[in-house]
């Protein structure tokens, strides 16, 4: 998932048409040798690359056509097994083959019997991207108007070529059995991340028969419009993270009290920005930056998303607050702006978010007073109000939103401390599941497939495809990162 201190992240949904019938195939996917190029660009992985062509609405057939982007990164054995791993990236709007090389490590051992598939999700990645032109997060998220305005010019010209109501989780899963389809694959095991954890829910309420396993990654469950949710799991999350701190010897003998820091911080930024001349540290060049609370709302939310940020974020509190020096906190704002800048494509973001969330998030019930107790707020909700507001609808099917009842095997991942799908999402969303198993590994953020011996893990539970009896004793030792006392590192 994404966030900006402007441009939301959400996720869920809106009834308005009933499911289609499984897609026949008319393509076949023609592989050549490629590279997949992670966000960054520091990584590439080498895979068999292709396309398959599916119609932009499906009740044109004969009308505009799009080619998903499509690969496959062939098993190491020569004995491969049969049903390969699909995977499903989050945002809405990342692409997965921009996901993919950067967690490629961590399906290693899954790949020396299967092989990956990676699919770009329509309007995502090399799948017709719905991007919004070349502004950057640092641009806009300090003004909301700003903001607001570059959304409206986003849609009218994303809009001259494309149906942007067309670009739905439902339609997203249609695509996907299109592509199993193509490939010849009878059964597959899903792993879905995020907001991909609700694509792959949706695929396994629709084609439980082809869906062999599925692993929910930071998970989205059916029935969750999220939006308020966003700033109050956010701030709990942070909240933790400073108690950790607390907790901690080293980070509390070095910082003293990090949640006064902050509130000092936050109310010297409401008043007014701070100016801070500093590198970009993408690019290098000089950068001056007016520093202010939306920008100090967005370096807590993205630096949550991980154990390892999350431990830069006492020191750079501690720096700005008590040595009234923001180069810390505007140097880790900007980098993850960048990052993300070049990862979401926000008009497929929107299309999903206005019709999957906005809808059925009730303004009468949203506390407001609540939201504006978090570091937060209610702009980013306003902010999306206002959006969806013009934004097109797309269709959804219309059991969308019910829980999802499954015999299929299902592992849930969970860190305590995700600013965005905390761990009671993964226990709603699997009280209907007969054969699954959640996995909450204390201090972790949002993604767990990264951690220690997580390999291993998936790689049992697609092997035996039994959660009850999943040895995950290895992730016992797993620790978040410990907090950093100087720019240098943590204490020894």
């Amino acid at each position: 998932m994404r966030v900006s201190s402007a441009l939301p992240l959400a996720l869920l949904l809106l009834a308005l048409l009933l499911p289609s019938p499984a897609p026949a195939a008319t393509e076949i996917i023609r592989f050549a040798p490629c590279r997949l190029e992670h966000s960054s660009r520091l990584v590439s992985i080498e895979a068999q690359c292709g396309t398959l062509r599916v119609p932009e609405d499906e009740a044109r057939p004969s009308g505009r056509a799009l080619q998903l982007f499509v690969a496959r990164v062939p098993a190491i054995s020569g004995r491969k097994a049969p049903d390969p791993v699909l995977l499903i990236a989050g945002g809405p709007g990342m692409g997965t083959s921009e996901m993919y090389p950067g967690v490629a490590q961590a399906f290693a051992r899954l790949r020396r019997d299967r092989d990956i598939i990676v699919v770009d999700q329509r309007g995502t990645g090399r799948s017709n991207p719905l991007r919004c032109g070349d502004r950057t997060d640092r641009d806009l998220s300090a003004d909301t108007g700003a903001f607001l305005a570059e959304s409206r010019r986003c849609l009218e010209t994303l809009a001259k070529r494309n149906d942007l109501r067309q670009y739905t989780t439902s339609i997203a899963v249609r695509d996907l059995e299109r592509v199993r389809i193509a490939l010849g694959v009878a059964q597959w095991n899903i792993y879905g991340v995020s907001y991909g954890s609700r694509v792959a829910q949706h695929y396994l309420r629709r084609h439980p028969q082809q869906t062999r396993s599925v692993i929910l990654d930071g998970v989205v469950p059916p029935g969750l419009a999220l939006g308020p949710d966003i700033a109050l799991d956010a701030q709990a999350a942070f909240d933790r993270i400073l108690a950790r701190c607390s907790r901690d010897a080293s980070c509390s003998n070095r910082f003293g009290d990090s949640r006064a820091h902050f509130e000092q911080l936050q109310a010297r930024l409401r008043r007014a920005p701070v100016a801070v001349a500093l590198p970009d540290p993408t690019s290098g060049e000089p950068v001056r930056l007016e520093f202010g609370a939306a920008h100090l709302a967005g370096v807590l939310r993205l630096q949550s998303y991980a154990a390892s940020t999350a431990a830069l974020l006492p020191l750079a509190l501690h720096e700005a607050a008590a040595r009234d020096n923001f180069t810390t906190l505007a140097g880790l704002y900007l980098m993850s702006a960048n990052n993300l800048g070049d990862s979401i494509a926000a008009g497929m973001h929107n299309s999903v978010v206005c019709t999957e969330d906005l809808p059925f998030i009730d303004p009468a019930a949203v506390d407001r007073r609540q939201l504006e107790g978090t570091y937060i707020g209610v702009e980013q909700l306003d902010a999306l109000r206002e959006i969806c507001s013009y934004w097109p609808r797309g269709p959804l099917d219309a059991d969308f939103r019910e829980p999802l009842r499954s015999d299929v095997p299902v592992l849930l991942l969970s860190g305590s401390d995700d600013p965005v799908t905390p761990p009671a999402n993964a226990d709603r969303a699997m009280q209907q599941l007969t054969r699954a198993r959640h996995l909450v590994l204390p201090g972790q953020g949002h993604g767990q497939i990264g951690v220690t011996c997580m390999d291993r893990v998936i790689t049992e539970f697609v092997k035996g495809l039994d959660p009850a009896r999943l040895d995950a004793r290895c992730l016992a030792s797993v620790k978040p990162a410990p907090f950093f006392t100087s720019p240098s590192g943590s204490a020894p």
